[in-house]
């Protein structure tokens, strides 16, 4: 019996782009600032698709960031690329309502 599976490739780009970004998140602030150049250039080579796959990766990362309770990702992407920022944060937005719901109790907890 055989059966047809979707299989999701993600092009050399976006690989890249998604190792360099995630390096980038784990920096400290100094060595950021002097890497954010070579992100910015990876995220530039990115189709629309890809940012958008991008955005969702974000913002699950963002999920896991904040039930870990680190510091909050989706700023420091805004700052890096204001449109992948935003799209981020919209996707984050309509994740499940109880991620959302944690995220405004954790929020009110913190201010």
């Amino acid at each position: 019996m055989t059966s047809t599976i979707a299989e999701l490739t993600l092009s050399g780009p976006y690989r890249h782009a998604q190792r360099i970004l995630a390096a980038w998140l784990e920096q400290g602030q100094a060595l950021a600032r002097r890497r954010a150049f070579a992100v910015r250039v990876a995220l530039a080579a990115l189709n629309a698709t890809e940012r958008h796959r991008m955005a969702r990766w974000l913002a699950w990362l963002a999920v896991a960031a904040e039930s870990r309770r680190q510091p909050a990702l989706l700023p420091r992407i805004r700052l890096l690329d204001a449109a992948l920022g935003q799209a981020a944060e919209d996707v984050f937005a309509r994740l499940p309502v109880d991620i959302a719901a944690k995220r405004a109790d954790n929020h009110r907890l913190t201010a």
